[in-house]
């Protein structure tokens, strides 16, 4: 299994014990973890939330009046390559 499969199976677990129900679905370039947050979610459990996404390559809170907060991790599936990433034109 790939490790970023693993990871973003970490993280939903993670979430999942934390009291969030999590959604984890598969793209292109990256697998995604979502979690609603209800209002009611203890403030005091949000210092364990943002270190298990934290573990993420991006991670952020989507939150409206319409439909409330949602936090969001994402874990790339193909490691960055190496070398030169500034492109052509801005080579030494």
């Amino acid at each position: 299994m790939p490790s970023s499969k693993l990871s973003a199976d970490d993280i939903a677990a993670r979430l999942s014990a934390a009291g969030l129900t999590t959604r984890v679905e598969q793209h292109a370039q990256h697998t995604s973890i979502e979690a609603e947050v209800p209002d009611t979610f203890p403030a005091e459990s949000w210092p364990e939330v943002l270190e298990v996404v934290a573990e993420a390559d991006r991670f952020g809170l989507l939150a409206s009046n319409v439909n409330g907060r949602t936090l969001w991790a994402a874990v790339h599936k193909a490691a960055p390559a190496t070398g030169d990433v500034r492109g052509p034109g801005h080579q030494r």
